[in-house]
């Protein structure tokens, strides 16, 4: 009874220690299957921010004079032309002014006829005086007339002559009227088109601020309006990852109203000023092609390509160790077991991977998910390559 009660001890603490031993060789010494990175081509570095639907060509137009508003021909969300009326005020008093205007102009017009008339009369007896006064001084040389009648012919050329000057000037004064009185005119008529208020260009109407009846004073606004070809995405981009944006760039839009469309669109602008409580940098994305049935103020995520990599290591930043700016550690398999390395970090990808640009030896494969197990020179096994 003994000698069994012994041989079972025995056996049993064979067995603990054959399965101490196997419990460190699955800790220790079996190879850790590993995923590992692969080169990935073609690869967009994009930069992401959120914004809202704009237009860049904005406009609160108003009358210049001021009245009483009676008539409105627009309302929100109408698409306008361009010299399409609006609104107009009442434009009586202005259209008597006008007319009365018209009239001056009449009469000025009548009086530069009667002026041209009374010049042409002085031009011919200044004419006839001074040919009888020539005549009168022949005769006079040869004794055929009188000193006096000489001398009452010179006379009467002089009082011609003098005429004409008059006449010349009354044309002079009429000219002038009728140029003062058809400047008036012209003035009066701008300022009665003035009462009516038209579209400066075609647009679409976006707020209706005023109603019939109202009395408005100089440029109070009555109509928002903006040019639909330029709604754009005013966007926010972090100050520390906008460095690399210029104008030109690609970007995908997606509005929140259509959370599935990816709108293609570039950048148009980048505004000199940035968000100095936010630290955003404004950057004005223009669509490929608006859409259609646009809301101005939407909510818009954009993503904008600010270069291409045709070959890339990417690891997700979860698998890098000590993570700065610039660099970091990570684990990677070489000759079947495992090495960490301090590597050089590049460009970092919206759906948080980090390219390593350098501080791999040659043959080193990095691995992109850290596990327990993981140590400076124990066996590993590649399961996978992940797929970038």
């Amino acid at each position: 009874m003994r000698r069994k009660t012994r041989s079972l001890a025995v056996l049993l603490f064979i067995a603990l220690i054959a399965l101490a031993g196997f419990g460190i060789w699955t800790a220790v010494l079996r190879p850790v299957p590993v995923e590992v990175a692969g080169i990935a081509t073609d690869v967009p570095v994009q930069v992401f921010g959120l914004g809202t639907v704009e237009a860049r060509v904005t406009s609160k137009i108003g009358f210049q004079v001021p009245g009483m508003l009676v008539d409105l021909r627009a309302d929100v969300g109408q698409h306008v032309t361009k010299g399409a009326m609006l609104a107009r005020l009442d434009d009586r008093v202005q259209k008597a002014v006008v007319a009365r205007a018209d009239a001056v102009v009449e009469q000025a017009s009548a009086g530069l006829a009667k002026a041209q008339a009374s010049l042409d009369k002085a031009q011919v007896n200044y004419a006839n005086a001074k040919i009888v006064n020539a005549r009168r001084q022949v005769l006079l040389q040869g004794n055929t007339t009188s000193v006096e009648a000489a001398q009452a012919a010179q006379a009467a050329e002089d009082a011609a002559k003098a005429d004409m000057s008059v006449a010349q000037s009354e044309e002079l004064v009429a000219r002038a009227n009728i140029s003062d009185a058809r400047a008036q005119e012209q003035q009066q008529a701008a300022i009665l088109s003035y009462y009516a208020l038209v579209a400066p260009y075609d647009g679409m109407v976006t707020a209706r601020l005023g109603e019939p009846g109202s009395a408005l004073t100089v440029g109070a606004p009555v109509f928002t309006l903006i040019d639909p070809k330029t709604v754009w995405v005013l966007a926010y981009i972090d100050e520390s990852k906008a460095g690399d944006i210029k104008v030109g760039q690609p970007a995908t839009i997606v509005l929140r109203s259509h959370p599935n469309v990816r709108l293609s669109g570039r950048v148009a602008r980048i505004e000199p000023e940035s968000d100095r409580v936010n630290e955003e940098r404004k950057v004005e994305i223009a669509f490929d092609a608006i859409p259609q049935g646009f809301t101005l103020g939407e909510q818009a995520e954009a993503d904008i390509t600010t270069t291409r990599l045709p070959r890339a290591l990417l690891v997700p930043e979860a698998a890098i160790l000590g993570l700065s700016r610039d660099s970091g550690t990570v684990w990677a398999v070489e000759d079947g077991r495992l090495q960490q390395h301090r590597v050089t970090l590049g460009h970092r990808l919206l759906d948080g991977r980090t390219e390593i640009t350098g501080g791999l030896p040659d043959g080193a494969r990095v691995v992109t998910a850290l596990r327990t197990g993981l140590r400076v020179g124990r066996a590993a096994t590649v399961l996978s390559e992940r797929r970038q």
